[in-house]
């Protein structure tokens, strides 16, 4: 059984406490093991980042250049390997993980890129005789927690414009898709980063995040999570005076008017609210179909819906893998119920029993629902999306930002007029016409509004605006 330790000051640390990492399209297999740290593995990984932070932010950007493509190219060359990993702890089908991993590479080499690319503003000065330099500078040391859901293209999203902006780094992944971080951890320490400069401890979110969090030498956090423990991280981080960037929940609106072209609406509505088993956060959870299309559309949506194929995700026939752990398809089980309760009528969404001990959950579609309901109101985050029936645009711009989130909303249209109108009012940070809500470039910015997202954007140039620190320097040459 592979067993894998912490990453820390450029040395494998193992702390015992070792913890399974299982496959949930099959519970008698085991990924790894992984050596779980504490509050005293924390410290040592920020003491660690802090000694090592003042040489890295020296580098030259030839330097971090070289590491973060060096990286990026590895990820490529490697993906299929990789994607199988991926798809054994997390649950996506092996395209879909493969695609993922390849996606990793891409951010990789796009902030390669930038760390060539980051410079500064001159600025004349409204008084004789002074210049005036606008420059960015490390943060110093950050913390980064990342989620299960894409546990290698955020961990690669959030730790690549670190390291090329002249951060160190301490990483907390998710408990339960501990081996993609470890991948990126390998590399980077196979391929020259100095010690200290990346560090990895597995754990409890309760203990090595919560440590993470109110460390006094970390400047700041980056977490990809839920709204619960975000809140959490916001009260914190303010007391302490932290740089915070929060990427949480999502209940995405998909619209489809009457004039949208029926196949395109109906691909997008099946991509967007069930592949990748809908755990995504920019899933499409509420689908506002105009009266005039409805009943055509939900009758080709279902039928397509039953036809996906669910099981094992390294069967190349699969189109929808397990839900990632047995306490993410209890909360998915109960929301099924609950749509039953609230009159929905409801089609799939039952536990499935397949050839080996998984997680498996046929797709779900919640018909006749109103979005006052709470499977409306709530992020479920499986496979399921409801359907709310609206009489024009005015009513499903209404329903569509009716909603504590503002990620992601979409709209299939053959309207130029109506999907302008749409993207002027949606109220969400991304706005998708005739495309599903997920999936997104990796060289733009990623986030939301209202409770979806807090602080500066993820990816692009973007990134630099929270991974930097702005300084104004004044120079009297008189």
């Amino acid at each position: 059984m592979p067993k894998h330790m912490s990453l820390i000051d450029g040395q494998w640390a193992d702390f015992g406490n070792y913890h399974p990492d299982i496959n949930p399209a099959n519970t008698d297999e085991v990924v790894g093991e992984f050596s779980y740290g504490n509050a005293d593995a924390v410290d040592q990984a920020v003491a660690a980042a802090k000694r090592a932070a003042p040489g890295w932010a020296a580098t030259t950007p030839q330097v971090r250049h070289d590491l973060l493509a060096a990286v990026g190219n590895a990820l490529g060359a490697n993906a299929e390997n990789y994607g199988r990993i991926l798809a054994r702890e997390e649950g996506k089908t092996l395209a879909e993980a493969t695609g993922e991993v390849g996606r990793a590479s891409q951010v990789f080499k796009f902030f390669a890129g930038e760390a060539l690319r980051l410079g500064g503003q001159l600025h004349p000065s409204v008084r004789p005789d002074i210049d005036i330099e606008v420059t960015r500078e490390p943060m110093g040391v950050v913390g980064l927690i990342t989620p299960w859901n894409f546990p290698i293209a955020i961990p690669a999203w959030k730790a690549a414009p670190a390291l090329a902006f002249g951060n160190c780094v301490v990483m907390k992944p998710a408990d339960l898709t501990p081996a993609c971080a470890h991948i990126i951890a390998s590399l980077l320490n196979e391929n020259g980063c100095p010690p200290g400069v990346f560090n990895l401890v597995y754990g409890r979110g309760s203990v090595v995040g919560e440590a993470l969090v109110n460390h006094p030498d970390v400047a700041a956090i980056s977490f990809t999570g839920s709204v619960a423990v975000g809140n959490r991280m916001a009260e914190t981080c303010g007391r302490l005076r932290k740089k915070l960037q929060l990427e949480m929940g999502g209940k995405n609106p998909m619209v489809v008017m009457d004039d949208a072209d029926m196949d395109t609406a109906v691909s997008a509505c099946l991509n967007g609210a069930f592949f990748s088993t809908g755990q995504r956060c920019t899933a499409s959870s509420r689908l506002i179909v105009e009266a005039g299309i409805h009943d055509a559309f939900v009758d080709k949506l279902r039928a397509a819906m039953t036809a996906l194929s669910v099981g094992d995700p390294l069967d190349a026939a699969t189109q929808i893998g397990p839900v990632v752990d047995e306490k993410q398809l209890a909360s998915n089980l109960k929301y099924v119920d609950l749509a039953s309760q609230e009159a929905a009528e409801v089609i799939g969404g039952e536990r499935l029993e397949l050839a080996t001990p998984g997680f498996f959950q046929a797709p779900a579609l919640f018909l006749g629902t109103t979005n006052d309901m709470r499977i409306n109101r709530e992020e479920i985050f499986g496979p399921t999306a409801s359907v709310i029936r609206v009489e024009d645009l005015e009513e499903a711009i209404t329903v569509a930002n009716d909603t504590e989130f503002g990620l992601s909303s979409g709209i299939c249209t053959s309207s130029l007029k109506t999907a302008r109108e749409y993207r002027r009012r949606a109220q969400a940070g991304m706005v998708m016409v005739n495309l599903p809500t997920a999936g997104v470039d990796y060289h733009v910015p990623f986030g939301g509004r209202k409770g979806s997202s807090y602080g500066p954007r993820e990816q692009g140039s973007f990134a630099a605006e929270f991974y930097t620190t702005v300084k104004t320097a004044y120079v009297f040459a008189g």
